[in-house]
């Protein structure tokens, strides 16, 4: 008990602190030689396949490593270039030409000459690399202090009672700023991740592979316990079994990918077409087409393990729970993972956390109250219902995922009527049969339909109705950030101009902009954009988005359409929304090799992209920035931000910091 308690805490404590660390343990020293001069040691250490570049490395190559003293101007004189243990080269194929690199562990000595006596530190900022499959830069603070010669990092040199650079305070602020917004989204989206999980596990729980499970498992642990205590500790081991089964998934699948490779998949083309198929294919295996499952050899295997009893032979038959019940659970747990690989970091993680906590509780439950047994519903064909239900659903989100790859590659194949006609079909269906009008192949034959099934059947009638007007333009709030967007449709201002858009004239739109949501002149050129705000004395607006992102469709539709947020979009700022997921290529002598990845900028969205990193230090999307226009943040970026009233309130404060 205790050692499962143990992994499970491990695994779910881990999920808070999911941010990319830096691969690069240091060490730091400092000696003295002489009066005047001393001589700074750093020490550092990778882990496992990661490596940095030399100082070194040709100019043409990868970003090489820098040492910058912050207070050295009259006080010290670095010598020379640091001094570094041996390193590797090789020949890059991207950069064509040789790369200085270390592995495993690197060695680096810097002799200081003191021109002030009275100098109390020395101040370095270390930039380097740190490089597997992607890059990833970092800076590292170290102090020496000349008087105790000892050294330490340090977060930021204003900590320091000393005189600092004002680049690095500026530096550091956009860190720690973006850091804070980007916990923010994160957190949002981890809660949105953990909740959708619970129910999809709920909705595992009640179908035909599980739902009989409950009453007999419990029974078994009841009834061979040699006490009601014992009989409640082998249950709740059981359920924690389960638990860890499930988020070890999780893990495996985030291990395989890497945290940063899923968020990167979200707007992959093929990612969405192969993800589109896979769903229809666990639509069509719950609307009874036939049956997914793991070969048999399994759980025989598993079934005999779970036989040893103890602790092990528990586990092995939580195991075998999830093999059984495959058929059922397995496309739900897919479609999770598929969406919460989308999200990127470790929402695979927390999303097998809450489906599994839903699905392991109700054993745990019913083992402590063995009484609750009696008030369960029986097994039955509303089971089968259940299920089938759930196959519409997946065939519903199926076609996100290929609206997807159509924005992203922006052929207008699926635009916003078809994906909503092909929704409204889908729903109809669904609701003419819970009206008991349809018979699928694994129902039972209904002479009367149920009064919660009755419910059900009208709710999604109800919702089938709700998405009719929005093939003439309705916005439909309700399932924002779904649908394309209403400017990738066939009448962008709705049938006879009747939409949520306010049409603009061309003659208003400038060279360089398009008409963006509700009518709202976009820029989707950055120096285009700023050339225009300065012409125009306006604050810029700039808008890091995406045409397969969700979150920004939720903003400009729930949020920008609000009169006050629009009013000032239109009126206040100039709006420049840089696309990172634009396909469309540079021209060649546009595209680069990034200062800040490694990798080579080949499309327009690759450029924005890198763009945001490069000076924002943050790659989610939607992420604003209120700018001057030299390109100064006029006050703290935000992501994700569906509360009107703190948009709208932190828009008002970058306008008025302008004006003043």
């Amino acid at each position: 008990m205790r050692n499962l308690l143990t992994i499970l805490v491990l695994l779910v404590t881990g999920l808070g602190f999911s941010q990319v660390q830096d691969p690069v343990k240091w060490k730091s020293s400092i000696e003295k030689i002489s009066d005047t001069e001393y001589q700074i040691k750093l020490d550092a250490i990778l882990e496992g396949e990661w490596h940095m570049y030399s100082q070194f490395t040709p100019a043409d190559g990868p970003q090489p490593m820098e040492f910058t003293y912050n207070n050295a101007e009259g006080n010290y004189e670095p010598q020379g270039k640091a001094k570094e243990s041996e390193y590797q080269k090789q020949f890059n194929d991207i950069f064509e030409v040789d790369e200085y690199y270390f592995a495993k562990e690197a060695h680096f000595t810097h002799n200081i000459k003191i021109t002030n006596p009275d100098v109390q530190n020395i101040q370095l900022d270390v930039f380097y690399q740190a490089c597997t499959d992607m890059c990833i830069s970092f800076n590292k603070y170290f102090v020496f202090d000349l008087k105790s010669l000892t050294s330490k990092e340090v977060q930021n040199f204003e900590d320091l009672a000393v005189s600092s650079n004002n680049d690095t305070k500026a530096k550091t602020d956009v860190v720690n700023e973006n850091t804070k917004t980007s916990s923010k989204t994160d957190d949002r989206s981890i809660w949105g991740i953990f909740i959708w999980s619970f129910l999809g596990g709920f909705a595992a729980l009640l179908t035909p592979c599980v739902f009989p499970m409950i009453p007999m498992t419990v029974s078994f642990f009841t009834k061979q316990s040699k006490s009601r205590a014992k009989g409640i500790k082998n249950a709740i081991i059981y359920g924690l079994s389960i638990i860890v089964i499930y988020v070890v998934l999780g893990l495996i699948v985030t291990k395989i990918f890497g945290a940063d490779a899923l968020n990167a998949l979200s707007t992959n083309v093929w990612f969405n077409i192969i993800f589109f198929g896979i769903l229809i294919v666990f639509a069509a295996s719950f609307l009874g087409a036939f049956e997914i499952m793991l070969p048999n050899s399994w759980a025989n295997k598993v079934d005999k393990q779970a036989d040893r009893g103890g602790l092990i032979g528990i586990f092995f038959m939580a195991l075998a729970l999830a093999i059984v019940s495959f058929s059922c659970t397995g496309p739900i747990v897919g479609t999770l993972l598929v969406e919460a690989a989308a999200k990127g970091g470790t929402a695979p993680l927390i999303g097998m956390f809450g489906f599994s906590l839903a699905l392991a509780l109700p054993f745990m439950l019913f083992a402590m109250f063995p009484g609750w047994l009696n008030s369960m519903p029986r097994s039955g064909g509303w089971m089968n219902t259940v299920k089938v239900s759930l196959g519409f659903l997946e065939l519903a989100l199926a076609f996100k995922f290929l609206s997807n790859a159509d924005l992203v590659l922006q052929k207008h194949l699926l635009e916003r009527e078809i994906f909503l006609a092909i929704w409204i079909a889908v729903f109809a269906a669904w609701a003419i049969y819970l009206f008991g009008k349809i018979q699928l192949p694994h129902d039972s034959k209904i002479e009367k339909i149920s009064v919660g099934r009755l419910f059900m059947a009208l709710l999604v009638s109800t919702f089938t109705i709700y998405l009719i007007p929005g093939l003439w333009g309705a916005p439909l709030k309700l399932i924002s950030g779904f649908p394309p967007p209403m400017t990738y449709s066939e009448s962008p201002y709705g049938v006879g101009g009747s939409g949520g858009n306010s049409g603009v004239s061309l003659s208003e739109i400038p060279e360089g902009a398009k008409e963006g949501p509700h009518g709202i002149v976009a820029f989707l050129d950055y120096e285009k954009g700023m050339a225009y705000a300065k012409e125009n004395n306006k604050p810029v607006l700039l808008d890091f988005t995406g045409f397969a992102c969700v979150n920004c469709r939720k903003m400009e539709e729930h949020v920008w359409s609000e009169t006050n947020v629009l009013n000032l979009l239109k009126n206040d700022v100039v709006l420049i929304s840089l696309y990172v997921d634009d396909k469309q290529a540079l021209p060649e002598n546009e595209q680069y090799v990034s200062e800040t990845t490694g990798k080579k900028i080949k499309t327009i969205g690759n450029k924005w992209s890198d763009f945001q990193i490069e000076k924002y230090q943050a790659n989610a999307q939607p992420y604003y920035i209120v700018l001057d226009h030299e390109g100064n943040s006029l006050n703290t970026p935000v992501g994700y931000t569906p509360d009107v009233a703190e948009y709208e309130t932190w828009l008002k404060e970058g306008i008025t910091k302008y004006s003043k």
